[in-house]
């Protein structure tokens, strides 16, 4: 599994639920660019963590992301395989107080080493929302570069958006 200086990427565990919903889960901040909604209890988020066990079991590169300083679960990655030489992140998301340490950088970077090393990956595609300034940055600062953008719209509450796409070859 993927490792930074700063971070471990590993399978999520049950006693990580109080962890993610006090770093991530809870704040409306973390979910704004997201297709998730927060969750708002302590009982809803041991259910939470139940479906994303599974659901990372169901899927071999989605990780929950350990910060390694304090041991606690601070948000999640992951990738896909799309083809052959092609691999794309399907998130990443880190709760308010771990931004802007460098750690998202570290997370992607991780994601198109593991995709070129482990997986044979030539090409590795990223979208964020036009309004996800962070992200935009963080794309381009890890070398990635524009190709489009596409409107959609979000299943929420059906507020159109605009998603841009990222490409990079490894």
């Amino acid at each position: 599994m993927p490792e930074t200086k700063d971070l471990i990427l590993r399978k999520a565990i049950q006693s990580d639920w109080m962890a993610m919903y006090r770093n991530i889960w809870r704040h409306p901040e973390s979910a704004k660019y997201m297709l998730w909604d927060v969750t708002t209890s302590e009982a809803d988020a041991i259910s939470r963590m139940e479906r994303t066990i599974r659901f990372q079991s169901e899927h071999p590169f989605h990780w929950t992301v350990v910060e390694k300083k304090s041991g606690q679960a601070i948000g999640w990655a992951g990738l896909r395989q799309v083809d052959d030489v092609t691999c794309e992140e399907t998130g990443i998301a880190l709760g308010p107080d771990f931004t802007g340490k460098g750690y998202g950088t570290q997370l992607l970077n991780a994601l198109t080493d593991f995709a070129r090393d482990q997986l044979g990956a030539k090409r590795f595609l990223a979208c964020c929302r036009s309004q996800n300034e962070a992200s935009r940055r963080l794309q381009r600062a890890c070398g990635f570069r524009f190709t489009h953008r596409e409107a959609m719209t979000d299943p929420r509450n059906d507020e159109p958006y605009i998603l841009e796409y990222y490409e990079k070859d490894l």
